[in-house]
């Protein structure tokens, strides 16, 4: 029997290196997990193709640079390329460069996935319009964003990479604090928060409504110790500052004691 030989293969015979920058390393996979990711190919792909292979979703990147140069999602890759991946709000050493990220909708407005259901709510006593159900799926999420023109928030990698999907954020930490400071920060709302502007579980717009209007419905020590309601004009949930109410407003007077106005 004759011994066989090992061939090589020279399938993949060009190389690209890619720098990470702004945090964007930390969603390589693991085989591109290294100090200067060299990524192989064969003709000459577009550079959006190469990046969301090594891990990264086009959602993520603000602005590429190959060999120094400003280039946009079809940049086709040559061999020996040096590209510089950056995502929003990072420094980017050159004069002029391509914004690749899409300015958000105005007024800005969310739709998060199933796991996210506690950032929802507090999204929304922050006073930001925020789609969400537990039952949604990627298909409904990214159907909603396109209709409504809404931003998703997801934890999975997978629904941004999907060519339908032009905004949106992967949300990192796993602490829901944390998580809504990487969001006002993304997205740069500090200055649009509106508290108690809308029902944190249903998102429908809160309004104010007379005792009278509403006192059948309140139990006794809630009709003689609360005077001021409001009510949500969707689901038509009541609030008024009760116990609740009380450890919402401790718990955002030390958030925004962290995360000023300004």
């Amino acid at each position: 029997m004759a011994r066989g030989t090992r061939q090589t293969d020279n399938s993949k015979k060009s190389v690209a290196r890619f720098r990470l920058h702004g945090g964007l390393e930390e969603l390589l996979v693991r085989r591109y997990r290294s100090d200067l990711p060299s990524y192989r190919f064969r003709d000459n792909p577009g550079i959006k193709d190469a990046i969301e292979t090594m891990g990264i979703p086009h959602t993520e990147v603000d602005v590429i640079l190959a060999n120094g140069l400003s280039v946009n999602f079809s940049y086709p890759l040559q061999d020996n390329d040096i590209i510089d991946v950056y995502p929003v709000f990072s420094y980017v050493p050159v004069a002029k460069s391509l914004k690749l990220t899409p300015c958000p909708p105005d007024p800005v407005s969310f739709v998060l996935d199933v796991h996210l259901g506690k950032l929802a709510r507090r999204m929304r006593l922050l006073g930001f319009d925020v789609c969400y159900r537990n039952d949604l799926d990627d298909a409904e999420i990214m159907e909603i964003a396109e209709r409504e023109n809404r931003i998703i928030l997801t934890r999975d990698l997978g629904i941004l990479k999907h060519r339908k999907v032009m905004c949106g954020y992967l949300v990192r930490s796993d602490h829901l604090d944390y998580q809504l400071r990487e969001v006002l920060k993304r997205y740069d709302l500090h200055g649009r928060i509106r508290l108690w502007l809308r029902c944190m579980v249903c998102n429908g717009l809160m309004e104010r409504v007379e005792k009278a209007d509403v006192l059948d419905r309140l139990e006794p020590k809630t009709r003689l110790y609360y005077e001021d309601f409001h009510r949500c004009s969707s689901c038509d949930q009541l609030y008024w500052q009760g116990s609740h109410y009380k450890k919402i407003q401790l718990w955002l007077n030390n958030f925004m004691a962290l995360n000023p106005l300004t």
